[in-house]
């Protein structure tokens, strides 16, 4: 069993074989049983697995097919990375309109499952900027959609999480910058009230948001973190020196762990200004730090780790925050990296589409067994009388009554299911 066929959680573990695909123009390989389109592997939980199956691994289809300068329309081959997108055209004056926290993503990924970025609050989720795109089914029909043409097919896919048949090309919406560079100000906050003062006070002058979350912080100081905000920086002549490390292999135990978590979090916050501090940064350190780490998910050990992802609604998100960093301060549990953001009132196009206007939470666990699963289990409880959602490209273990919950188009997205196509995650969805 490889792990290059595992999620980036590593958690649950799967047994499949991959077909690496080449040829956006030729039928679907020979498969036994069911399959999956698979881009990167960057999917947290059981979304990208399909145990007993084949993954159609779309890496290969990974060539640029036209651009239009002009209105700034690019169609790529499904397997092309944001990242590949960003280093080819920021140059020429264009940037992708949502990235998520890594850029070791596929178009095609980014997609099946409608990844959103720290500018939500002003563009929506990366389906709102997908012009069209071609789906190849297990029959060999092949598809066109768009807002016009196929419109059912075409928010089925989105956020559909591979099951509605293997995207081959994507047209995209590109947006116009001035470089490749952001202004940026980072804020010290010292409760959870100040980081919803804050997004307030920023959402209509910044156009990216986030807050790190000190997860050990109880009492008073729950909910503490750093703020940072920023915009595309005007023409920029530096040239970016970039580090990178590695994590060279995969310790026999977590090294997030409660001595590491309680230090490196105080560390975090303290090192943070006290005042507004004002940078200029590159757009790969500031968008996607974490990439600066090769294989960083390994520091979790063995048994992996699970990621969750949760979005509460407007009128429930301070109260239902405050008790989901409760639940997890008291734990014990958590990671060096909690990140919360604002969710504007864009409407993702896509049936399954997990962003929504509120409050979002995304958090790291390591695995330590049950006392992690009952851990979660408690946070979705919370999440669900909050009338909130799970997100499902980060989640290995939610119950499909919850999902069924926090997705009620589940009904109306399965009609479109490709009969040849299924995954872990759909499976233990729908027992």
């Amino acid at each position: 069993m490889s792990d290059g066929l595992q999620s980036w959680g590593r958690y649950p573990r799967a047994e499949q074989r991959a077909l690496r695909l080449h040829n956006r123009f030729a039928s679907l390989p020979e498969f036994q049983g069911c399959a999956l389109p698979r881009g990167n592997g960057r999917s947290y939980g059981d979304v990208c697995l399909n145990d007993g199956g084949t993954l159609l691994d779309a890496r290969g289809l990974d060539r640029f097919i036209s651009f239009e300068a002009t209105a700034g329309t690019l169609r790529v081959e499904a397997g092309v990375l944001l990242g590949t997108i960003l280093e080819v055209f920021v140059p020429r004056g264009w940037f992708l309109p949502v990235a998520p926290g890594t850029r070791f993503v596929t178009v095609g990924g980014a997609i099946a499952n409608d990844v959103h970025g720290k500018n939500h609050h002003v563009v929506g989720s990366f389906g709102c900027h997908v012009r069209a795109f071609e789906l190849l089914q297990g029959d060999g029909s092949r598809r066109i959609c768009s807002r016009e043409k196929n419109v059912e097919w075409f928010a089925a896919t989105i956020g559909g999480l591979g099951l509605t048949g293997l995207i081959t090309w994507v047209e995209l919406q590109l947006k116009s910058v001035s470089s490749a560079w952001f202004e940026s100000e980072t804020i010290r906050y010292n409760q959870l009230d100040d980081f919803f003062e804050l997004s307030a006070q920023s959402e209509r002058a910044f156009n990216y948001t986030v807050a790190w979350v000190d997860c050990t912080a109880r009492g008073p100081a729950l909910g503490r973190g750093v703020f940072t905000r920023g915009n595309h920086a005007a023409a920029e002549t530096r040239v970016l020196h970039e580090r990178h490390w590695r994590m060279p292999f995969t310790p026999p135990f977590s090294l997030v762990n409660a001595p590491t978590l309680h230090a490196f979090n105080a560390l975090h916050f303290y090192r943070a200004p006290a005042t507004t501090r004002r940078t200029r940064e590159h757009y790969r350190s500031w968008l996607f730090p974490l990439d600066a780490i090769h294989n960083w998910n390994r520091i979790y050990g063995p048994r992996g780790f699970l990621q969750y992802q949760c979005v509460l609604p407007p009128q429930a998100a301070r109260e239902g925050m405050r008790e989901l960093l409760e639940r997890i301060a008291a734990s014990g549990q958590g990671s060096f990296l909690i990140v919360l953001k604002q969710f504007g009132m864009n409407v993702s196009p896509g049936l399954l589409s997990f962003p929504r206007a509120g409050t979002t939470l995304a958090v790291d666990f390591a695995y330590r067994g049950q006392v992690t699963l009952e851990l979660l289990d408690q946070l979705d409880a919370t999440v669900t009388a909050a009338g909130g959602a799970v997100y499902p490209a980060k989640d290995a273990r939610m119950s499909g009554e919850n999902f069924r919950r926090f997705f009620p188009a589940w009904q109306q997205f399965s009609a479109f299911i490709d009969p040849a196509f299924s995954s872990g995650f759909w499976r233990r969805m729908m027992q």
